[in-house]
C-alpha cells in the first residue's frame, strides 16, 4: 500500500516520490499515476516511497512534511503536471511567491504572497539536473531544464521542501521537483504513462548515483 501517515523507522534506502491529485477540473494527474506505479520498486539500491499530495496551497507542504517524517528517505522528487509542455521539465529554481491563476482545491487562490514569510527570495533543486537531463537524452526521453515552476501549487511545494531540506533535520537529504506533460487523452503536446514512468525511473537513478552535477556543454544541454 501507499504511505498513510503511520509512524516507520528511519530507512535511508528509501526515495520519496511524491504527485498530485487532479485539479482544475480534470479528472486524471499524470504526475499521480506516474508516482503510483514507481511505489515500490527499487531503483539503485533504494526502495521507492510514492505519496500524493493535496494540490492546496500549505496543505501539500504539511502533507509532504509529514511523509518525509515518516519514511525519512535520502532523496525526495515532488512531481507535478504542466499542461503545454511536451517534455520531463526538471525544474532549476523554487520562488517565494504565490500567484494563482486558478484556485487550489480548497478553493483558495492567492495573489502575490510568500510562501515562507520573510524567506529568502528563490532556492535552487539540490538535485543534480543537467546530469539527469543527459540521462534522459541519452535514453531517447524528451527533457529540458525549466527555469520557472510557475507560481501554483508545484512551485509552493517546492520551495517549501527546499525550505525545509535548509534545517538541520535534514542535513544531507537532496530533493527538487519535476513537471510531466498532459497524458495523451488530456490534450497535446503530451507523452505516454509508460514514458514518463521510465523518465523519472532515470532521473532517480542518476541523482542517486551523481553527487556532483556536470558542467554544461556547448551546445548539449539546455
Amino acid at each position: 500500500m501507499l504511505s498513510t501517515g503511520s509512524t516507520a523507522a528511519r530507512s535511508p534506502s528509501s526515495v520519496l516520490v511524491t504527485g498530485f491529485d487532479p485539479f482544475g477540473g480534470s479528472e486524471v494527474n499524470p504526475s499521480w499515476q506516474a508516482v503510483a506505479a514507481l511505489h515500490g520498486r527499487e531503483i539503485a539500491g533504494h526502495r521507492i516511497v510514492g505519496g500524493e499530495l493535496p494540490t492546496v496551497f500549505g496543505g501539500a507542504i504539511r502533507r509532504l512534511e509529514e511523509l518525509m517524517r515518516q519514511h525519512r528517505p535520502r532523496l525526495v522528487l515532488c512531481t507535478g503536471q504542466a499542461g503545454g509542455r511536451g517534455a520531463i521539465s526538471l525544474e532549476r529554481v523554487a520562488i517565494n511567491v504565490n500567484d494563482a491563476r486558478i484556485p487550489d482545491n480548497a478553493g483558495a487562490r492567492p495573489i502575490d504572497t510568500p510562501v515562507v514569510p520573510d524567506g529568502p527570495a528563490a532556492y535552487f533543486s539540490s538535485l543534480p539536473i543537467k546530469a539527469m537531463l543527459k540521462s534522459l537524452l541519452d535514453a531517447g526521453v524528451r527533457a529540458e531544464v525549466s527555469q520557472t515552476a510557475g507560481t501554483f501549487v508545484c512551485n509552493n511545494t517546492f520551495y517549501g521542501l527546499m525550505h525545509l531540506l535548509r534545517t538541520p533535520e535534514w542535513r544531507g537529504v537532496r530533493g527538487g521537483l519535476v513537471h510531466v506533460p498532459f497524458l495523451p487523452e488530456q490534450g497535446q503536446p503530451s507523452m505516454r504513462l509508460d514514458e514518463i514512468v521510465r523518465g523519472l525511473e532515470i532521473a532517480i537513478a542518476c541523482a542517486l548515483e551523481t553527487r556532483h552535477d556536470i558542467r554544461k556543454e556547448a551546445g548539449a544541454l539546455n
